[in-house]
């Protein structure tokens, strides 16, 4: 749901948001979870235990589409221009720990002792090892005596591998680049911060921090590349992402030492020696020739998810509504849209950039394709779960599941939250069972629909269906604005259970406050701490929200 629960139950940045066709969910990083599990508090039934498997290793893009054509290719790279020294050369590495940023430093110092170079290391580290920010000094000189600091001076820096761009962009990192001078190296890719765990929408801004940076060096001197998605796609793995980074940038001329005395340096280390050497030459690949890799990309590249345009997204939601339930079902979505289409139509006299409409189709749907038991059921049981499951994992393994459905759930005493029940590997074929059922589903017949919650999301449908045809006779070229952000309410209401009873009342707080802006006359503002929820909310009362949320609220 992208809720973001078990953000907050764990604190945890292995939680990595995905954008999807169905908006921005989380995932967890194999790569870098830590497995203490805490995220499996959150109130979702998305979380499966796996017991007796282990992580299948990735092949990645260069097993799929084959690396000997690749190989030989590395192996005809030019190498980069050579450095002349007249002092020391500085160079900046800052990223996230726990990631390998202090690895790339030790290699660098490991690679100039190799070359007869004098070299000096200091790491900043903070105070959080894993997740906090690191910052990396690394300076070469040719004679020992020019290494008279380790830290590097200010506006000193000669190049500056952003291995993160939140750190990269710090005061910390800027001040050691000078406009004209350092050369910049931005990893695009947007790791997780602190904020992405209390607001599941946090953005990170990519662009305002790359101006940041082009600002302090000159735009033409920083240059940036998503070393992330190399490294999941071409090697299935993202831990050796700053490795790759490394490469990037030993290819760009930003370190000064030879291509023999790095390698050897990764072969000193002893760890995943073989892999770490692939993702330094593909870094140096997609620094050189980058045609090399969208060629094997191409050769290899999954199917794409959901079209873009008004049509396509129309179609998409259609075709799972109908998925979901049935035809009629998918009708009556496609009966609102098109009503708001043709309104929209007349009104702009445009026929593709439609925005109302693109906010209706998207969050209608949205309503309309609530995650009940049958919901879940057939997300678990039509065969995606599984591939992707046998993906990650191998191995001898059971599944445990972690469920809270409102009819059976424990709801604990003074505020507590419902407690999940732990369900074994026969829960697979009860579910089997249940999707095939889905069309009990809003009948006399359908007992998981007569709790508290599944009558709340129905009428969240009839409700937003209404409010549409009633906005819109309504709607004008001066308040269509207004109204696309009210078609897009629903995109707050997030979770199960108590979750979504808070997310619903946000979200309807907000709703009335937009109504009086779309029209202050039919819409009074609502009274001081008087809010919308109270007219649903009221409904949801088997529904409890934590001891902590209640505290709060006093």
């Amino acid at each position: 749901e992208g809720c973001g629960d078990c953000g907050v139950q764990s604190n945890c940045l292995s939680i990595m948001p995905v954008e999807t066709e169905f908006g921005r969910k989380r995932v967890i990083n194999q790569s870098s979870c830590n497995k203490d599990y805490t995220c499996a508090k959150g109130f979702c039934p998305s979380f499966v235990v796996v017991n007796g498997g282990t992580l299948r290793k990735r092949a990645g893009v260069l097993h799929d589409a084959g690396s000997d054509a690749l190989t030989a290719r590395i192996d005809q790279l030019p190498l980069p221009a050579a450095h002349a020294w007249s002092g020391p050369y500085d160079l900046l590495v800052t990223g996230v720990g726990g990631t390998g940023i202090i690895t790339v430093g030790a290699l660098l110092a490991v690679a100039a002792h190799l070359e007869h170079k004098f070299s000096s290391v200091l790491d900043f580290m903070g105070f959080a090892q894993k997740g906090g920010a690191v910052l990396s000094f690394v300076r070469f000189a040719e004679q020992r005596e020019h290494l008279n600091q380790v830290r590097i001076d200010t506006q000193q820096a000669d190049a500056f591998l952003a291995c993160d761009l939140v750190v990269g962009a710090s005061n910390d990192a800027l001040q050691t680049v000078r406009h004209g001078r350092t050369r910049i190296l931005a990893n695009i890719h947007e790791t997780p911060i602190p904020e992405s765990l209390r607001n599941p929408d946090a953005d990170l801004h990519v662009e305002a921090l790359l101006e940041k940076m082009r600002h302090a060096a000159g735009a033409e001197w920083v240059e940036t590349f998503d070393a992330q998605e190399l490294a999941e796609q071409f090697l299935g793995d993202t831990i050796v992402s700053n490795i790759l980074a490394m490469g990037y940038a030993w290819q760009r001329g930003l370190i000064p030492l030879g291509l023999r005395a790095m390698i050897r340096a990764i072969e000193l280390n002893e760890v995943a020696v073989d892999m770490n050497k692939m993702a330094f030459n593909l870094g140096r690949l997609a620094a050189a020739d980058p045609q090399a890799l969208n060629a094997l990309r191409g050769a290899a590249a999954p199917a794409g998810r959901a079209g873009t345009t008004v049509d396509e997204l129309i179609a998409h939601r259609e075709a799972h509504l109908h998925a979901y339930q049935d035809a009629a079902y998918a009708r009556r979505y496609r009966a609102l849209v098109d009503r708001l289409r043709g309104a929209e139509q007349a009104l702009s006299g445009a026929q593709d950039k439609l925005p109302l409409t693109e906010k209706v189709a998207f969050n209608f749907a949205k309503l309309m394709a609530y995650k009940d038991e049958y919901e879940v059921a057939r997300l678990y049981t039509d065969g995606a779960f599984r591939k992707q499951l046998a993906a990650q994992f191998e191995g001898d393994y059971t599944l445990e599941f972690q469920m809270a459905p409102p009819l059976f759930s424990y709801v604990g005493r003074n505020g507590e939250a419902p407690r999940k029940i732990k369900c074994g590997p026969w829960m697979m074929s009860f579910l089997r069972v249940l999707a095939r059922s889905r069309r009990l589903r809003g009948t006399c017949l359908d007992v998981f629909g007569k709790t508290a919650e599944r009558r709340m999301e129905r009428s969240l449908i009839d409700r937003y269906e209404s409010r549409m045809m009633e906005l819109l006779p309504q709607i004008t070229r001066s308040n269509i604005a207004v109204a696309i952000e009210i078609a897009a309410i629903p995109e707050r209401i997030r979770g199960f259970g108590y979750v979504k009873t808070i997310s619903l009342g946000q979200a309807q707080e907000r709703e009335m406050e937009l109504l009086h802006r779309f029209d202050p006359i039919r819409y009074p503002k609502p009274p001081a701490g008087k809010t919308a929820s109270a007219e649903s909310g009221n409904r949801v009362r088997s529904i409890s929200r934590p001891r902590e949320e209640a505290d709060a609220r006093g």
